[in-house]
C-alpha cells in the first residue's frame, strides 16, 4: 500500500484528514476581522524559511505550517468588514462540492476521463444559455474566469470577421475606458496593435455612449477597416454600471459585427426576480461572459462563455488523434475549450443550484444591491463624504473630503486612508481613480454586511481621515518650528489611531 496516495485502502486516512482539515478552517472562520494587516515583510521569512526538500514530521506538523505561512494571515471574504473588491462569500454546497471535486479529480475535456461530468456540464450551459435567453443552437463551455471567457469572446469574433472579411483586414475592437482590462489584454494576446481596441466616449452614466459608438463604426466602415467586435459591460469593475445593451446590439447588427457582453459582475442578474430586466438586450449577443464566482457565491474558479451560436465554438476547435480525434462518437468539451486538462468546476454550480436554488441565489445578489442603494444615500447625506453616481448593481464609489479639505488634498488622503486601514486590517475597501479623481470603493458582496455595519466602516474611514489630516498639521508645526530655530524637539508626539502609517 502506498499511503501517499488517495485510494480504497487510504480511506480511512483520507476521512481522518479531512476531519482535521475541516475543523482547522471552521475555527478561523471566526476571524475578528478580514485581514491582520500582515505585510510582505511580514510573511515572506516564513514562506522562504520552509525546507521543501525535507516533508514535515507528520500531517499535523504540515497544517501547523500552512496555518503560520498562510491561514491564520488570510484574507476573509466572508467577513462583513470586506467590502473591497468582487470576492464574494461562497455558497456552503459549492464548498462541499469541492472536497468531490478534488478527491475524484476529474478531467472534463473528454468524455473518457469524465463521463457525467461532461452531462453536468453541458446542463448548465444550456441553463445559463436558457437565463440569457438564447436558444437551442446555443452552448458554451466553463473557463477559469472572467479574463478567459472574454479571450475566447475575443478569438471567436476575430474568427467570424476574417471569415467574413478575410485575413488581411484590419481588425478593431469597441470597448469604453471603464471595461475589464481583460479586453486589452485580449487583443494583445491575438497580436492586435494596440491602437486595435478604440476607447468609445461614455454617457453621464458611465455607461457607452451610443451617439459615440454610432460614429465610431461609421468611421471604422469609411476608413475600410472592420468592426471585429463591440463589448458591451454589464457590471463595470468600478462603477457598476450596465451598458445600454439593447440599442448597441441594433447598432452592431446594422454593422455585421460581433457583440459580445461581459457580465462577469452583472450575470447574477439573470437569477434575481426583481432586477432582470436589467440585463435586457443580452439575448441579442454573440457571446457573453458569466462568472459564476462573483454573483452566484461560487468559490474561485468558476466563470463560463455562452455563445448564442454553438457553430462559431469551432474556431477554437483542435483535433488530436490521442485524444479527440474528429471521428469520435461521444462528446469532449475540449473541442469548445481553450484549456485541455479542466477541472470540474460546474459541480459547484450544480450543487449550490439543486440545494440553495436560484431564486435565493438572486435574492442575496438583490440584497446586496439593495444595501449599496442605501449607504449611497447615507454617504450623499453625509456632508464629509462626496459619492459618484447613484449604484446599478453593488459597487458605491466614495470620497472622504470634509470642509476645508479641496480636491487635490483630497486625492492625496484618500489612498493614505486606504493603506492606513489595511495596515490596520479591520477593514478593507478598494480605492480607483475615476478622471484622474482618487475614490474610495465599496464593492458589497456579502448580503450578511448590515447597513448599520456599513455605518460603522464610513465611520472608520472618517476617523482615519481625520487622524491622518491630524497628523499633517502637527508635520506643518515641527517644520514651522524648525525653520524658527525654537525648539522643534520640544514637540510631544500625538498619538494616532492603531495602524495609522505615513
Amino acid at each position: 500500500m502506498n499511503p501517499h496516495l488517495l485510494t480504497h485502502e487510504t480511506a480511512d486516512d483520507y476521512v481522518r484528514g479531512m476531519a482535521r482539515v475541516t475543523q482547522l478552517v471552521a475555527q478561523h472562520l471566526a476571524a475578528d476581522s478580514p485581514s491582520t494587516g500582515a505585510t510582505v515583510a511580514d510573511l515572506t521569512p516564513a514562506v522562504e524559511g520552509v525546507d521543501l526538500d525535507r516533508p514535515a514530521a507528520d500531517l499535523d506538523a504540515a497544517l501547523a505550517e500552512v496555518t503560520d505561512i498562510y491561514l491564520r494571515d488570510a484574507i476573509w471574504f466572508h467577513h462583513p468588514s470586506y467590502v473591497a473588491h468582487l470576492n464574494c462569500p461562497v455558497a456552503l454546497p459549492a464548498v462541499l462540492a469541492e472536497g468531490i471535486i478534488a478527491a475524484v479529480n476529474t478531467s472534463v475535456d473528454t468524455w473518457d476521463q469524465s463521463a457525467g461530468g461532461t452531462l453536468v456540464e453541458q446542463r448548465l450551459i444550456r441553463w445559463t444559455a436558457g437565463r440569457i435567453g438564447f436558444d437551442e443552437g446555443a452552448d458554451g463551455v466553463f473557463t477559469s474566469g472572467g479574463t478567459q471567457s472574454n479571450l475566447q469572446g475575443l478569438l471567436l469574433a476575430r474568427g467570424e470577421a476574417v471569415r467574413r472579411a478575410g485575413s488581411e483586414a484590419t481588425l478593431r475592437v469597441l470597448a469604453t475606458e471603464h471595461s475589464h482590462f481583460s479586453v486589452i489584454k485580449a487583443a494583445r494576446i491575438m497580436g492586435l496593435h494596440p491602437s486595435a481596441v478604440i476607447a468609445v466616449p461614455t454617457a453621464e452614466t458611465g455607461g457607452m455612449s451610443t451617439a459615440a459608438l454610432a460614429a465610431e463604426l461609421d468611421g471604422i466602415r469609411e476608413r475600410g477597416e472592420t468592426a471585429m467586435a463591440v463589448v458591451a459591460t454589464a457590471g463595470t469593475t468600478d462603477l457598476g454600471v450596465i451598458d445600454p445593451v439593447s440599442v448597441i446590439a441594433d447598432l452592431a447588427t446594422a454593422h455585421g459585427t460581433w457583440l459580445h457582453v461581459d457580465a462577469a459582475y452583472g450575470g447574477g442578474l439573470l437569477t434575481s426576480l426583481r432586477r432582470r430586466h436589467l440585463l435586457d438586450g443580452i439575448e441579442r449577443a454573440d457571446s457573453v461572459t458569466v462568472d459564476f464566482h462573483k454573483t452566484f457565491f461560487q468559490p474561485v474558479s468558476s466563470s463560463a462563455i455562452v455563445v448564442r451560436d454553438g457553430a462559431t465554438l469551432g474556431h477554437v476547435t483542435h483535433h488530436a488523434d490521442y485524444l479527440n480525434p474528429r471521428t469520435a462518437v461521444t462528446p469532449n468539451q475540449v473541442d469548445k475549450s481553450l484549456q485541455t486538462t479542466r477541472r470540474f468546476d460546474a459541480l459547484k454550480l450544480w450543487l449550490t443550484l439543486r440545494v440553495t436554488g436560484a431564486d435565493a441565489v438572486g435574492e442575496m445578489f438583490d440584497e446586496v444591491i439593495d444595501r449599496a442603494h442605501r449607504v449611497w444615500e447615507v454617504l450623499r447625506d453625509d456632508e464629509r463624504f462626496e459619492v459618484a453616481v447613484e449604484p446599478v448593481l453593488s459597487t458605491v464609489l466614495l470620497r472622504y473630503r470634509p470642509k476645508g479639505v479641496g480636491v487635490t488634498e483630497a486625492d492625496s488622503l484618500n489612498p493614505r486612508i486606504r493603506h492606513a486601514l489595511l495596515d490596520d486590517g479591520s477593514v478593507m475597501v478598494a480605492g480607483t481613480t475615476i478622471d484622474g479623481r482618487a475614490w474610495l470603493k465599496f464593492t458589497l458582496l456579502n448580503p450578511q454586511t448590515s447597513l448599520a455595519h456599513l455605518r460603522g466602516i464610513i465611520e472608520t474611514i472618517a476617523t482615519t481621515g481625520e487622524a491622518l489630516r491630524a497628523e499633517d498639521e502637527l508635520d506643518e508645526l515641527r517644520v514651522t518650528a524648525g525653520s524658527r530655530g525654537s525648539g522643534a524637539d520640544a514637540l510631544a508626539p500625538r498619538p494616532t489611531m492603531a495602524g495609522v502609517t505615513r
